[in-house]
């Protein structure tokens, strides 16, 4: 049961789209809650549609930021103007994104970062994804006999669903080798706006009064933050949080063994063993055990481009690429964007890409990725083949035959926040960075929220006698659908465009619909970000609703498509290098990033 409460205002000449989702909370008051395979369908997806306001392109000379909160867009464009790199200013967003939109990301949680080395003329990818405790087993969510969880909230909230955070080791991989600014001066603003206070946004609020994530009413350690006196935050008031002041001054005095060592360590460990709705496990080692590293890019040739995202456990580099590899065999830009053609094509190609992602793609370190027969052009040619004029239904999995797999059979909530830099050396970067469901496990310490990313595993690790490829294992890493996403020419010598989203698993064709978009279409980059969402994820073609998306309802349905018309709100954050030397940026128009150069 769902309902949608849409109220339309004028302010500033805007229009302003307020949407109430409450299906998730619906269920749960009627105390109907739902299995957890079935959660994607009937969570909030993702967060909610507060707002859709119109925005314009940006267009600069020498460096840019866009990300999801003015406050982290401008703090990122200071470092940049005091002659920091692309990563020094990623430290400084993530930071001030921590503070100001604790529901989507932060140190908490994890991140892949895309780092386009200018100098080197080389594109490298570093793994901050969150790994599962030492003491995890496949059956982390089952109850006491035996039982996979009823709800999934019931995986989510609590400590159960938290694991070994990945941001902050990431951030410092990064910046020990492409950094120019002192580590320490990269935390100053959000110190500083933390010890006296940040301004409530409109988009935090809304959520907080929607009660998005209702674990953070009964959640010990976060509720008084974020329901002082029992009401939700305030838009506009001013909020300061002097725990998470104090726990960015000693990482930035310290480095990131502040974090994982001492008493942050023992602030996250102790919080999250001893939460009483789900204790979790894990550790003190887990922590300080804990390491990002560099991995190989994935990367295909897309007409006369090179498109490049990050690997598994990712799933989102190698199933974008599958979408548009699939989608090559077609003329594209000879179809208009909002027509029924291309939405069909575009549906069924990711249709296929899903139904690979979900057998084969999981952390690489434990199970083999057939990552070249995914990417193979003949094999995604034969894909394309599959495509007729009527929709195909649950499009079935390719069978290579050395990997004989389960599907996977994760809840995948939404949430996330991406980020988009380049500076005036040309450097740039593509950061993704999640905490899970909006505000995460609902799990805090020292002053920020903790993930709820071991939900991304599948809850069941075994499908008819067959192993699912994403279960959970000690030290493993969980799979997800981000995508940070950086477009080369086709000899991979010049960067192009730099774009990823938050969405939950729809990450995947937000991202994908921008790049076409891009790339087919030749539109700036803000045209491509404002384009009405499709997307299908081997399931029911999804259109946006208030868009001219809604209008191909009955052509599509007449092709055998099952339609549903519903808010997709998308968080795309991208920067286009233009041939005359100035960038180009755009912010998504359906929350409250903002972009700034100079």
């Amino acid at each position: 049961m769902s309902l949608s409460l849409f109220v339309f205002v004028s302010k500033g000449g805007f229009v302003l789209r307020l949407s109430l989702l409450v299906s998730s909370i619906s269920l749960l008051l009627l105390g109907c809650q739902p299995a957890v395979q079935d959660s994607a369908q009937v969570a909030a997806d993702p967060e909610a549609t507060t707002a859709v306001v119109a925005k314009q392109k940006v267009v600069r000379d020498n460096y840019m930021v866009a990300a999801a909160t003015a406050d982290a867009t401008e703090a990122g464009a200071r470092i940049l103007a005091a002659g920091g790199t692309a990563i020094d200013a990623a430290v400084a967003v993530q930071a001030m994104l921590t503070l100001t939109e604790p529901q989507s990301s932060g140190i908490g949680g994890g991140a892949f970062i895309l780092y386009w080395d200018q100098a080197e003329q080389k594109l490298y990818t570093i793994d901050a994804r969150e790994t599962a405790p030492a003491a995890a087993t496949p059956k982390l969510f089952y109850d006491a006999e035996g039982n996979p969880p009823s709800s999934f909230w019931g995986a989510v909230i609590g400590g159960r669903s938290v694991g070994a955070p990945g941001v902050i080791r990431g951030l410092e991989l990064a910046h020990q080798e492409f950094g120019q600014l002192p580590w320490a001066d990269l935390f100053s603003d959000t110190i500083a706006k933390a010890e006296n206070g940040f301004v409530v946004g409109e988009r935090l609020a809304q959520l907080l009064q929607l009660e998005i994530n209702p674990g953070l009413r009964t959640s010990p350690t976060a509720k008084d933050y974020f329901y002082p006196n029992d009401q939700p935050l305030a838009a506009g008031t001013i909020k300061r949080n002097p725990e998470f002041a104090h726990t960015l001054r000693l990482i930035a005095e310290q480095g990131a063994d502040a974090f994982y060592q001492g008493e942050i360590a023992a602030e996250i460990v102790k919080a999250v063993s001893e939460d009483p709705r789900a204790q979790g496990l894990l550790s003190l080692a887990d922590l300080s055990n804990y390491q990002a590293k560099f991995r190989e890019p994935v990367c295909n040739g897309y007409r006369v481009y090179q498109v490049c995202g990050m690997g598994p456990p990712s799933s989102g580099g190698v199933t974008v690429l599958q979408i548009l590899g699939i989608l090559e065999s077609f003329e594209i830009s000879e179809l208009e964007p909002n027509s029924s053609e291309f939405v069909h094509l575009f549906t069924q190609a990711s249709r296929l890409a899903f139904a690979d992602r979900n057998r084969y793609l999981a952390d690489q370190d434990f199970i083999d990725v057939p990552i070249q027969n995914m990417l193979d052009k003949g094999y995604l040619a034969e894909r394309a083949g599959l495509i007729s004029e009527t929709d195909m239904g649950k499009a079935a999995a390719g069978e290579f035959t050395a990997y004989v797999r389960a599907d996977d059979q994760s809840p995948e909530f939404p949430n996330t926040s991406h980020f988009s830099i380049v500076d005036q050396y040309g450097n740039a970067v593509a950061m993704t960075t999640s905490i899970e469901m909006g505000f995460g496990s609902t799990v805090m310490a020292a002053g920020f929220l903790l993930n709820n990313q071991l939900t991304d595993f599948s809850v069941i690790p075994v499908v008819d006698e067959k192993l699912v490829a994403n279960r959970v294992e000690a030290g493993k890493r969980p799979r997800s659908s981000m995508s940070p996403t950086m477009v080369f020419s086709r000899d991979g010598s010049r960067l192009q465009h730099v774009i990823g989203s938050p969405g939950g698993s729809r990450i995947i064709n937000y991202v994908a619909l921008s790049l076409i978009g891009l790339m087919d279409w030749q539109q700036d980059v803000q045209t491509a970000i404002d384009m009405p969402r499709i997307t299908n994820r081997n399931t029911r073609t999804a259109l946006e609703q208030g868009t001219v998306a809604e209008e191909l309802k009955a052509e599509l349905e007449a092709r055998g498509h099952e339609v549903e018309v519903r808010d997709l709100n998308s968080g795309l954050h991208g920067i286009s290098l233009r041939p005359d030397g100035k960038l180009e940026g755009g912010a998504d128009p359906r929350r409250e990033g903002a972009v700034a150069g100079g």
